[in-house]
C-alpha cells in the first residue's frame, strides 16, 4: 500500500500548560502543579498526529520569526511534516495558548491567534499542488473564515475529500457545509450548528441527521468518555470510548481528527476509520501535551486496553 498523503491548513500555536487540583474561576489564583511548554495548534495537533501514525503530511499554516515558532518547526521536522508551505511571518508573532489541566485531565484554553490570523487564501492557493496530491484535505477554524472556504473550494475543485473540525466553533454557512465530506464536532460543536442552546441535552442522533440535512456526507460526532456518534449514508452508529485513565485531554479531538484523516487516507470506511481515531484519541489523553501525547503507528497496534 502506497503511503497516504494528506494536507492539512490550519494553525500552529505553542502551549503553554499547567496543571492543577482545579481550573481557577473568575478573580482566582490557584497554585498548580506540573508545567510544560511543548508546539500545538489544532491544524499542527492533527498533521503530527497523522504523519506519526504513517502519513505523509504536508502542513499549510504560519508561524512567528520567534522562538515559539522556531521549536514548532524543530518539532514538524522531527515529527515528519512536510513544512514547503508553512510561512515564517516576520510580522506576526506566534500564535500561543495558555492552558489549565485540572485532577481529572479536562482543561479551560485561552489562544492569542498571532500569525495565525495572517493565514490567506493566498497561502492556500500556493499549496495548490500538495492539496492536488493528497487523498485528504483537514481543515478547522482556528485560521481566518475566508481562508478555510478558499481551501474547502479548491478541495473539492480538485476532488480532494474534505475533513472539517468545527473548532473553535463559529457560523458556518449551509453552502460550505455541503462541500464537507466528513464533519468532525464535539458536542458542543454540533449544538451550535444545529441551533440548541446547549449541549446539556443534546441527541447526538438527531443532531447527526440535522447536519446531514444541511448537506454534510458523514457527520462523526465525538463525545468524550461517551464514545464516538458516527452517522453516514449507510449507518448510525455509536462506537463506545476505550477505557483509559485521562492525565491531559487537550488534545483529544486533534488526535481522533489526525487519525481519522489518516485512516481515511489509507482507504478506509468512515465506521473503521472513526474506531481507529478512538483508539489513538485514548492513547492521547494518557499523556501530557498536545503534539507530545500523539502515539506513533508501532505504540497504537501494540496498545492494550
Amino acid at each position: 500500500m502506497s503511503t497516504p498523503r494528506i494536507t492539512v491548513v490550519g494553525s500552529s500555536n505553542v502551549d503553554i500548560v499547567v496543571k492543577a487540583d482545579h481550573i481557577p474561576r473568575p478573580g482566582e489564583t490557584v497554585i498548580g502543579g506540573d508545567f510544560v511548554m511543548v508546539p500545538g495548534g489544532k491544524g499542527a495537533n492533527q498533521a503530527v498526529c497523522a504523519a506519526k501514525l504513517g502519513a505523509d503530511v504536508t502542513l499549510v499554516a504560519r508561524v512567528g520569526d520567534d522562538a515559539f515558532g522556531r521549536m514548532s518547526l524543530e518539532n514538524f521536522e522531527k515529527s515528519g511534516v512536510r513544512t514547503d508551505y508553512v510561512i515564517v511571518d516576520r510580522e506576526h508573532p506566534s500564535g500561543i495558548a495558555l492552558i489549565a489541566v485540572d485532577s481529572r485531565g479536562e482543561n479551560a484554553i485561552v489562544v492569542a491567534p498571532g500569525a495565525n490570523h495572517a493565514l490567506s487564501p493566498a497561502d492556500v492557493d500556493k499549496a495548490k499542488s500538495a492539496i492536488a496530491e493528497s487523498s485528504v484535505l483537514v481543515v478547522q477554524l482556528e485560521i481566518p473564515a475566508e481562508t478555510v472556504q478558499r481551501a474547502i473550494e479548491l478541495a473539492k475543485s480538485l476532488g480532494i475529500r474534505v475533513i472539517l473540525n468545527p473548532a473553535p466553533i463559529r457560523p458556518l454557512s449551509r453552502e460550505l457545509l455541503a462541500q464537507v465530506d466528513v464533519l468532525v464536532p464535539n458536542e458542543h460543536e454540533a449544538a451550535y450548528l444545529v441551533g440548541e442552546d446547549s449541549s446539556e441535552h443534546l441527541d447526538p442522533k438527531r443532531a447527526a441527521r440535522q447536519l446531514r440535512e444541511l448537506g454534510v456526507a458523514n457527520v462523526i460526532i465525538t463525545l468524550g468518555s461517551a464514545g464516538v456518534l458516527v452517522a453516514t449514508d449507510s449507518a448510525e452508529s455509536l462506537i463506545e470510548a476505550f477505557k483509559v485513565e485521562a492525565v491531559d485531554t487537550t488534545a483529544a479531538g486533534d488526535a481522533f481528527t489526525g487519525a481519522l484523516a489518516c485512516a481515511i487516507a489509507e482507504g478506509s470506511a468512515i465506521m473503521e476509520a472513526a474506531k481507529f481515531a478512538a483508539k489513538v484519541a485514548a492513547i492521547s489523553v494518557t499523556r501530557m501535551g498536545a503534539q507530545t501525547s500523539m502515539p506513533s503507528r508501532e505504540e497504537v497496534n501494540n496498545w492494550s486496553f
